[in-house]
């Protein structure tokens, strides 16, 4: 591990630190045992508080949230206070003091040695600026002021050419036999049923079956019973300090693989851990199979309860397997156990519920994180909308985008591709601008696109609209960014089936369906509030002249809202992804994507080609891309405020 010197530096990876602005609040800080020490990686917000103080936290509440959450490889290392308050001393001290108590509630063990924990203070009155402490023993008198702060350039780098994931998915069927009479019974037949289930893993029968996610030439490990019960502390100190005489997680990576490439968890290394009971080792006594009768005394039900166990761990790569398996993955499976049994116990005679975990990566966060969610319960419904409403609150997330949505979870084993049917548009060209060369506006500033979308043009799926077609592309394109950012799942539909949407709210007679009838902005915003619930904003100008002029403000929509513009004249449309504009000379640029295009999704073609790329309203041979005697409507979609 990295040496430290004796006066403490504050390392900060996550690119914002304070999620809580302009009132009281309290952020658990997040670091990693294989990291340099006060190294903070990313914030939680503390939502769990008493009535009478948002800085006296329910360490029930927040511990339960937080072991669910917050992946095993990573831990809560200090407490931000934001405060109206000078006395930083007083208040870095209530913070180190909030941080110690949250990890005396998460841990099992009640020894936890020394803990040196920061504690970071914002003060209302002064700039927001942000003042750290450390504290060598979670005690308020050894607290610290620390000057020394180092902000990490390339965050993702660093945390994955250190680490990698380990991923474990468990389907565990507990059947519980139950007597009708006294059916409050089940709840101590389940809670032993459980428990059974975690006793399975000190079984020296089990086996550990170890592999890389992805293919390499190294073949799959296998550890036994034995091989995963030789360590007995959960102290930090001991994930740093485990054998390496054993084989370690590097053992199945490239040490040749380019670590300049890493950018976000897509490049992370991973390994994937599966569990087996061997029941056919050999035995000193041998024996045949017996099967014995119990019968039921009384009239007797079956309810047989699923669990869907899927964990994710981060271990330092110099980590051993068997370390990893017996310290991170079994602790984070039988976490996720408890979890469910306690969620699900209260409802254990009502219904099936069924919770399953899943694992998110929303922006802004360097970390994965794991979600249980009730899936007997529709995504729309108010349960599940004030369930993500609680979890953007805590991450600091946005709430006009969904971002921890079922379909926004990452996919580590392809899960999301498999299967025989294709998905219309699948193969579609997706941002097909990323990569393309500048503008060419000096001192200008992009605002762009904030998501993926899909690339519509003349002559896809095989219908010839030339001439005719391209607003409707401009429109599919559009709806395929909705679609793709999670705000609705409906299909990308087809001229027709926008025909037919503008017949049936009456904006056009039944003839129109099947025409080669051309559509304007007007016409687009109807469709996407009756297909998808959006609303948009029409900018008019009189002149393609004019268009510079609204510079300022597409900036400001890419800015907020990040959608795709249509942009309507004459008989042409385009897809407006961007704008640079210099706001001292005025110069801009319109990044668009055409709809006129009829080749092949060839991306080197369609940009050389200048179908997808920085246009200026009059190019350097004087040519004017805008036309000065069209009327222009610009249609600028809105997010819908929804999480």
């Amino acid at each position: 591990m990295v040496s430290e010197t004796q006066d403490p530096t504050i390392r900060i990876l996550c690119r914002r630190l304070q999620i809580i602005k302009n009132e009281s609040g309290l952020q658990w800080l997040i670091g990693s045992p294989f990291f340099p020490r006060h190294t903070i990686i990313s914030t939680f917000r503390c939502i769990h508080t008493t009535p009478s103080n948002p800085l006296s936290p329910d360490f029930s509440k927040e511990s339960d949230d937080i072991r669910t959450l917050l992946p095993k490889g990573f831990e809560v290392i200090g407490a931000l206070i934001v405060e109206n308050d000078g006395n930083l001393d007083k208040i870095a001290g209530e913070a180190i003091n909030a941080a110690c108590n949250l990890k005396k509630s998460l841990s099992s063990d009640e020894n936890l040695g020394n803990l040196e924990l920061v504690g970071a203070v914002v003060d209302l009155n002064s700039a927001n600026d942000v003042r750290f402490f450390v504290s060598k023993d979670g005690k308020l008198g050894s607290l610290q002021s620390v000057s020394s702060i180092m902000y990490e350039d390339k965050p993702e780098k660093y945390i994955w050419e250190r680490g990698c994931l380990l991923r474990c998915a468990l389907h565990v069927k507990l059947p519980l036999y139950y007597n009708t009479s006294n059916p409050d019974d089940v709840h101590e037949i389940y809670m032993r049923a459980a428990e059974a289930v975690a006793s399975k893993f000190k079984d020296p029968q089990v086996t550990c079956l170890i592999e890389a996610l992805a293919e390499t030439s190294s073949g799959a490990i296998v550890l036994r019973g034995s091989d995963l019960n030789t360590y007995s502390s959960n102290s930090s100190s001991e994930l740093k300090d485990s054998d390496t005489k054993a084989l370690l997680c590097s053992y199945f990576f490239s040490m040749s693989k380019d670590i300049t490439s890493f950018s976000s968890i897509e490049n992370a290394d991973k390994i994937q851990v599966s569990f087996l009971l061997n029941k056919s080792i050999n035995s000193a006594k041998p024996s045949a199979p017996i099967a014995e009768y119990y019968p039921a005394t009384q009239e007797t039900e079956l309810l047989v309860i699923g669990h869907k166990l899927e964990v994710l761990c981060y271990a330092a790569k110099d980590l051993s397997l068997a370390y990893s398996v017996s310290k991170l993955v079994i602790p984070a499976l039988l976490d996720q156990l408890h979890s469910m049994r306690k969620v699900i116990m209260p409802d254990l005679l009502k219904g099936h519920p069924e919770w399953h975990p899943y694992h998110f990566l929303p922006p802004g966060l360097l970390h994965p994180i794991t979600v249980l969610y009730e899936l007997s319960y529709g995504e729309t419904e108010l349960k599940q909308v004030e369930t993500r409403r609680s979890l953007h609150l805590r991450l600091g997330l946005p709430f006009d985008r969904p971002l921890l949505r079922i379909s926004n979870a990452i996919d580590l084993v392809g899960k999301k591709n498999t299967g025989s049917s294709v998905q219309k548009g699948s193969s579609l060209l997706k941002d097909a601008h990323l990569g393309i060369p500048c503008s060419g506006v000096s001192g200008g500033v992009s605002s762009l696109v904030q998501g993926s979308y899909e690339y519509y043009h003349y002559l896809h799926e095989g219908l010839d609209d030339s001439g005719w077609g391209c607003a409707y592309r401009s429109l599919q394109t559009i709806i395929s960014w909705f679609k793709l950012q999670n705000y609705t799942s409906i299909d990308v539909p087809s001229h027709r089936e926008i025909q037919q949407a503008l017949v049936e709210i009456g904006d056009k007679d039944p003839s129109f369906i099947g025409s080669r009838e051309w559509i304007g902005a007007i016409e687009l915003s109807f469709v996407l509030d009756k297909l998808i619930g959006v609303s948009c904003k029409i900018i008019n100008v009189r002149s393609g002249a004019e268009l510079p002029e609204k510079c300022r403000e597409l900036a400001l929509h890419f800015e907020n809202q990040g959608t795709p513009v249509m942009i309507g004249g004459g008989v042409l449309a385009y897809t407006l992804l961007g704008v640079d504009y210099n706001d001292a000379t005025g110069d801009c640029a319109f990044l668009i994507l055409d709809p006129h295009y009829t080749g092949n999704d060839d991306i080197k073609k369609i940009v050389n080609g200048g179908w997808c790329g920085w246009k200026k309203a009059v190019d350097s041979k004087g040519k004017h891309f805008f036309l000065h005697d069209k009327f222009y409507n610009l249609l600028l979609p809105q997010r819908p405020n929804m999480v």
